[in-house]
């Protein structure tokens, strides 16, 4: 029996910084995120490297709650430039043959037919190699952009969402194997009776179908999920096969993926195929002194404008409104609609029921490598802390944000691959040409999902 294999996924943004802020002020960043050359040189370092895949987050709307008022963020470029991650990742399919690609999109202000529509398609053109982060989007400023008023509630989110995806798998289950026929000869493009329309009508949508896109060579887009609060881990275990989580330290980790197995057993699925990858930064050098010397120079680039504003946006929450030092109110804390794992992560890692600014800034890490688990040193030091928590029960692989691009994969991918491949713990090669096949996953078979989610 082979051994188990890390999971290896490359964290990016279609914007003008990577996940840090602070990455596009670095020396040796280089800043053509406007072209499609930057992102396909990415893709082939990845590939070259055998990442499984690179995913792409992306939010609907510039961090501009801070402050209410957009010119800091556009100013100190804090994400300020969002393109749309299909288009990327269409680029970055062509310059490749083996790496998966994934993209989020929103269940909130997209429509599930053409949510359905975009990542079949791209899975088509690919040949089974896209995945589709499910997200329910943050902020009022999302709303505005799309005429609401306001933003969901946080479980209301959820509660759309789930129906989102019934319709969404509806749509891709209409068209059967063997659908398609192209029998030239007797004239028969396909058999009418293994293609059906979905007729979907529930609380939240309506949508008809038929549905016009055939399945693809991995039966459809592998799904990424990010819930970490309780309504959101529910949400991941019941839908997610690629779940990117954030752990502090191998020891939360653990806790936490054991207690997120659990949950996926219990809506009747198997644990060993919903695969678990926290975030974490990977600064890797010759020496671990160079490694941490690099480290320091990254952090001296920060500004606190970058955790303020993106803490504004990920919490819905103006930041601006608090002193450093002021106490949030039980009343403030109940009205934040944003990402509930941070809010959750800040009350328990200060020990606090009404935390500070200045608690928000120091326990989240927001706009800092301390958001992340951050893994410094030689491509020793980083191989031993990747293994420890691959082979003791805290995950199933990684996504690696970077601190500068494309540096820290190009530095990764020459340096601490290598040392995992000799090691046992990460593939020599792609074990097939679909996404699903390279992620250990099963290719699911039309109607599945409606006996593994209930």
């Amino acid at each position: 029996m082979t051994a188990p294999q890390m999971t290896l996924v490359a964290f990016l943004q279609a914007q003008n910084c990577s996940n840090l802020v602070a990455s596009w002020r670095h020396p040796d960043t280089e800043l053509g995120y406007g072209t499609p050359a930057y992102y396909q040189n990415i893709a082939r370092t990845l590939e070259r490297g055998k990442f499984q895949m690179a995913f792409f987050d992306d939010r609907l709307a510039m961090p501009d709650r801070y402050g209410d008022d957009h010119r800091d963020t556009v100013e100190h470029g804090v994400r300020a430039v969002k393109l749309d991650p299909i288009s990327v990742v269409t680029a970055m399919g062509l310059a490749t043959e083996r790496l998966g690609l994934g993209a989020t999109y929103s269940t909130t202000y997209y429509e599930p037919f053409h949510v359905a529509r975009v990542f079949a398609t791209l899975d088509l053109l690919t040949q089974g190699r896209v995945a589709w982060n499910v997200v329910t989007s943050l902020n009022n400023s999302e709303a505005a952009n799309f005429g609401a008023q306001e933003h969901l509630a946080h479980d209301l989110r959820y509660e759309r969402a789930d129906e989102f995806l019934e319709v969404v798998l509806g749509h891709w289950d209409t068209w059967q194997e063997g659908a398609v026929l192209h029998d030239k000869a007797n004239g028969r493009f396909a058999d009418a009776s293994r293609v059906r329309r979905l007729d979907h009508s529930g609380k939240w949508f309506k949508s008809r179908g038929p549905f016009t896109v055939p399945r693809s060579a991995q039966g459809h887009p592998v799904l990424i999920q990010a819930g970490q609060s309780g309504r959101g881990s529910e949400f991941a275990a019941r839908w997610g096969e690629l779940v990117f989580v954030i752990y502090p330290n191998i020891d939360v980790a653990r806790r936490s993926y054991a207690d997120f197995k659990r949950k996926v057993a219990a809506h009747g699925r198997d644990p060993a195929q919903v695969k678990v990858a926290p975030a974490v930064y990977v600064i890797a050098a010759e020496s671990r002194a160079e490694a941490e010397d690099k480290k320091a120079a990254i952090d001296a680039l920060v500004k606190p404008v970058d955790g303020l504003a993106l803490l504004s946006e990920v919490l819905n929450f103006d930041f601006a409104t608090k002193r450093p030092d002021e106490p949030f109110t039980d009343e403030e804390l109940g009205s934040i609609t944003g990402l509930r794992a941070i809010l959750d992560r800040v009350i328990a890692q200060s020990g606090l029921a009404r935390p500070t600014l200045a608690d928000f800034l120091r326990f989240s890490g927001r706009g800092t490598t301390d958001e992340l688990a951050t893994f410094v040193g030689s491509k020793t030091d980083v191989a031993d802390q990747m293994e420890q928590w691959f082979r003791t029960g805290a995950c199933d692989g990684f996504v690696l944000a970077a601190t500068s691009m494309p540096g820290s994969y190009e530095d990764f991918v020459r340096l601490v691959v290598p040392e995992l491949q000799r090691r046992g713990v990460f593939h020599h090669d792609y074990e097939g040409s679909t996404l699903r096949d390279n992620l250990g996953l099963a290719r699911p078979a039309a109607g599945d999902w409606k006996h593994l989610y209930r």
